[in-house]
């Protein structure tokens, strides 16, 4: 062999090593790309062999290595670089797309809107809901999301575009509205978007429970000037009745303060007497006041027309309890020992629809929530140490009777009654005073709770917000908040010098009175006291929704003496008459009327009847 034939030799054998080295880094898929082209370039021919230019069989690789060598570049190589064309195309119309959006937001969040609701044009026409590995008509799936709550619908609403639309159909968020109880008259073509209109409430309802933990708000207070002494108070919605030791009684209606406080005349009979009879009781509810007097007399009147009494009776006693049910429809009140049932018929006419005689005198009444609706009235009266529930169609039912242990105080939900027992023994082993629980169905005791050393002077349910939990307030002093699933105490709130007289709660706080003037705002989850407020004379009335806050102090002594010798009987000084204070948390009040005042009394009054007095210097306000 020459040195020609040897070196063509040697560079032979170098390139088919070269060949098998750029063959195993190409990989099979190039192979066989190479090898399918040389198969649809010459059909009939193995796998993996191709001809050279002489027409001899070669290996695929070497092909691939010629081809290479020749300038020619790979399958695979055109592939990567259509993708990497594909990938800056597609770079730079997101760039543009961003730079619009940076330049027209409003464009972008319109042609948003559009791809969502041409997105549910789209369901609605095509009707299937994809879940999973099946479909399902649009109807049927959201009957399985109405039983999701706000979030889950919110976790679904980021599985696809799909679900987001069903997710935000506006009979989900309407059900959860209404679940809510934040206007229970709404329909679903009230607003067009309830998903927002949720939100909106929720926020606002935040800001007024912050609110209401800071003492954010203003106060105002209901004042009858020509009166003498307040006597009693009652609220409902948004209507405040006041009655006073003049005989007079007077309506507010806080949701319009710019209108007068209407004037509720009296029957004739007690508008001619000398002097004119007190007002014992007062009750409003629905489209209806009431109010008695100390000479026996009844009246009712419309709140939407005042002036005249609507209907009215007489009695020979003093009437020693008043009661309205929620819907205005029943007015029961108490006289010695008659029950005296009065209520309309259905084209509205009033009359008396029973009279029962107890074997004690009758001194608290309490209409079940709920009764009238079954065509029946159903009472709770507590009379000595027995308390009997009154139906006006069949005879009293004796609740609860223990020999020398009187009742103290009453109320009733739906289902249940609550009152507690004085406990009067000669020994000191059986226990204190106690709350019993019994169901109005079957007349049972469910619960026996308490065990304190004073009187209880209050009981409340709360039916709406939490109807397991019972809010009672005691002489010694003390709040307790008691869960009926338990059977005890969960928490005691101690704040009143004088024992508690009234008491009022819902699902996260406390309002309790205490016979000293002060009204405390308890957070019922820390049991710790958020703000509190004074005034003369014992808080005798508590009442409050989502935004306000109604209290009334009213004096024990309805005819004191004044404050100076020359006083005469048709005034009394503004210390003796009593105060309601209306408090509005609503978040829209004004920066500068937010704090509730301290001391209601500065240097530009010439009076200083108010004893709410802190520190105040001349200062305080410049002018």
């Amino acid at each position: 062999m020459g040195e020609k034939e040897l070196a063509a030799f040697r560079e032979r054998w170098k390139r088919e090593l070269w060949c098998q080295k750029v063959e195993r880094r190409l990989g099979h898929s190039s192979s066989s790309s190479s090898r399918s082209e040389n198969s649809d370039a010459s059909p009939g021919k193995s796998e993996g062999k191709s001809e050279n230019a002489s027409g001899v069989e070669e290996p695929g690789y070497v092909s691939i290595a010629r081809g290479l060598l020749g300038g020619r570049t790979s399958p695979l190589l055109e592939r990567l670089e259509e993708e990497r064309i594909k990938r800056k195309k597609k770079y730079r119309d997101d760039t543009d797309c961003y730079r619009e959006s940076l330049r027209y937001p409003q464009k972008k969040v319109e042609k948003d809107e559009q791809l969502v609701d041409q997105l549910i044009v789209d369901l609605n026409e095509a009707n299937d809901i994809p879940f999973f590995d099946m479909e399902l008509p649009y109807e049927l799936a959201l009957k399985i999301f109405q039983y999701l709550n706000h979030t889950d619908l919110g976790r679904c609403a980021q599985v696809s575009r799909v679900w987001r639309a069903l997710a935000e159909d506006d009979v989900l968020w309407f059900r959860l509205f209404a679940a809510d109880g934040l206007r229970r008259d709404a329909i679903v073509s009230d607003s067009p978007c309830w998903k927002a209109t949720l939100r909106d409430c929720r926020i606002a309802a935040a800001n007024v429970r912050a609110n209401w933990k800071n003492r954010i708000g203003c106060i105002s207070q209901l004042q009858f000037e020509l009166g003498k002494v307040l006597c009693d108070v009652s609220s409902c919605d948004n209507y405040v009745l006041a009655g006073y030791s003049s005989g007079d009684t007077r309506l507010w209606n806080t949701s319009h303060w710019d209108l007068p406080s209407s004037y509720l005349k009296s029957n004739r009979l007690s508008a001619l007497s000398e002097p004119r009879p007190h007002v014992t009781h007062v009750q409003v509810a629905g489209d209806v006041a009431a109010a008695a007097y100390r000479d026996g007399c009844v009246d009712l009147w419309s709140t939407q027309m005042g002036g005249e009494p609507i209907y009215h009776h007489q009695t020979a006693g003093v009437h020693e309890a008043l009661v309205l049910s929620l819907d205005g429809s029943v007015l029961a009140s108490a006289t010695d020992c008659d029950v005296r049932l009065d209520g309309a018929d259905d084209c509205g006419t009033w009359k008396m629809l029973s009279l029962i005689r107890l074997p004690k005198p009758v001194y608290n009444l309490v209409l079940v929530p709920g009764s009238r609706g079954q065509r029946r009235a159903l009472t709770a009266a507590a009379a000595g140490e027995s308390v009997y529930l009154l139906d006006e169609e069949e005879e009293p039912r004796t609740l609860h009777s223990v020999y020398g242990h009187p009742v103290t105080c009453l109320d009733a939900s739906e289902q249940l009654v609550a009152l507690g027992v004085k406990h009067s023994s000669w020994t000191m082993h059986d226990g204190g005073n106690k709350i019993h629980v019994y169901n109005i169905e079957t007349g049972k005791a469910l619960a026996c709770v308490g065990d304190a050393p004073g009187d209880f002077t209050c009981v409340q349910f709360d039916d709406v917000s939490a109807p397991h939990m019972m809010l009672c307030g005691n002489k010694d002093r003390r709040v307790r908040v008691f869960d009926l699933r338990l059977g005890s105490c969960v928490s005691s709130l101690y704040a009143h010098q004088l024992g508690v007289t009234s008491v009022r709660g819902d699902d996260w706080k406390v309002v309790s009175g205490g016979g000293e003037g002060l009204v405390c705002v308890w957070e019922m989850r820390m049991g710790s006291k958020l703000w509190e407020m004074h005034n003369r004379h014992p808080v005798k009335y508590i009442s409050f929704d989502s935004h306000t806050l109604l209290t009334a102090n009213i004096p024990d002594d309805k005819t004191p003496r004044g404050a100076c010798i020359t006083d005469d009987d048709l005034t009394a000084h503004r210390r003796h008459r009593g105060v309601i204070c209306h408090y509005d948390f609503s978040e829209d009040t004004e920066a500068r009327e937010s704090v509730l005042p301290i001391c209601r009394s500065d240097y530009d009054q010439s009076h200083g009847y108010n004893y709410n007095i802190a520190l105040a210097m001349p200062y305080d306000y410049l002018r």
